[in-house]
């Protein structure tokens, strides 16, 4: 299977290889890109030219397959956890229909709708079962697939960034908490037992930083962008000067971030999350789990997306500095 992850500056392609329930990686590549808009497919022209770079993409990264899944953007994605009385599949099917209506903020027959059954709880009291509701705009999938079929590529499925992370780099067994920094948003989720819960995105994310470095230092972005890659949010380079800048940024999400779980825990009844997990571009910056970890008070990783791959000693080496860039696509891949 093909992951496609079409971010706002990069695209991200990977080729997995599946058998009996184990992964191996095949082939992979990105490449940057200038979108002409806020948002990516906003016209005919960008999806001509978004295909003419993914068909190039395709052709270097050496990826032989064309059964691909492809990644919708969190913000354009009404994601939302409904419960019900303990029903079969066909009256589940039934009542999300119905009940898709009251929830998702835009015309019922201008949305495309999905669902996944999170979990059937038949020792509650009473017994319900846990439906989690997936709506797009349906103008927004026709692009995407038009996208696709441009690209020379055959669409499976359409899948939020969200659902493929919770694929990739979450634990099977825990209940945690993610934030994947891209460029233009952070999209934050809570996530059981890798089946995502709740999510929901901020607008401050990967340029809110370099923005905050470039005005604070008087530089253009692209330095700026250079000095938040290397000193993050170290104590120890240039004066502790760029930790000064991006701290107030970076407390800004953690503070979404402190909203979300208090949300899960106290409307949804969730079981607290254990851990925070990072990913995205500048999950990379240096020093910024440990600031996490200080502003949050729990258990804060970076997200290994390659951890349940089988990959080559020389390709994980090559990757491993990409690999925060690389969350969606794999759990794209890995969807069966």
């Amino acid at each position: 299977m093909v992951g496609l992850d079409i971010g706002s500056k990069t695209i991200k392609i990977v080729e997995l290889e599946e058998t009996r329930g184990t992964y191996r990686l095949r082939a992979s590549g990105i490449i940057g890109y200038k979108s002409s808009a806020n948002d990516n497919l906003v016209d005919d022209k960008e999806v001509a030219v978004l295909s003419d770079i993914i068909r190039k993409l395709h052709k270097e990264a050496k990826i032989v397959g064309k059964d691909t899944v492809v990644s919708i953007p969190e913000t354009q994605v009404y994601t939302r956890m409904i419960h019900f009385p303990l029903l079969t599949d066909s009256e589940i099917a039934s009542a999300v229909k119905w009940e898709a209506e009251q929830y998702i903020p835009f015309p019922i027959d201008e949305a495309v709708i999905d669902y996944q059954v999170v979990d059937k709880n038949e020792n509650a009291t009473p017994p319900n079962v846990q439906v989690l509701l997936i709506a797009a705009p349906k103008v927004l999938v026709n692009r995407y697939i038009k996208l696709i079929q441009m690209s020379k590529l055959d669409l499976v499925a359409v899948e939020t960034e969200l659902m493929a992370i919770s694929r990739s780099i979450c634990p099977l067994d825990q209940t945690v908490i993610v934030a994947d920094f891209g460029a233009r948003s952070t999209n934050i989720a809570i996530v059981k037992n890798a089946s995502l819960m709740m999510s929901r995105s901020i607008p401050t994310a990967g340029d809110a930083f370099t923005r905050a470095v470039a005005q604070g230092l008087g530089i253009e972005s692209q330095q700026a962008e250079e000095y938040k890659k290397t000193y993050g949010l170290s104590s120890s380079n240039l004066d502790g000067k760029i930790k000064s800048i991006l701290y107030p940024v970076l407390r800004m999400v953690s503070d979404e971030i402190k909203k979300a779980m208090h949300f899960y825990q106290s409307e949804a009844e969730g079981q607290a999350p254990r851990s925070l997990i990072l990913t995205g571009g500048s999950s990379g910056m240096p020093e910024v789990a440990s600031m996490m970890t200080e502003l949050l008070g729990i258990e804060v990783s970076i997200g290994s997306p390659f951890s349940k791959i089988q990959m080559e000693a020389d390709a994980l080496k090559t990757l491993s500095g990409y690999a925060p860039f690389y969350a969606i696509s794999v759990g794209l891949a890995m969807r069966t």
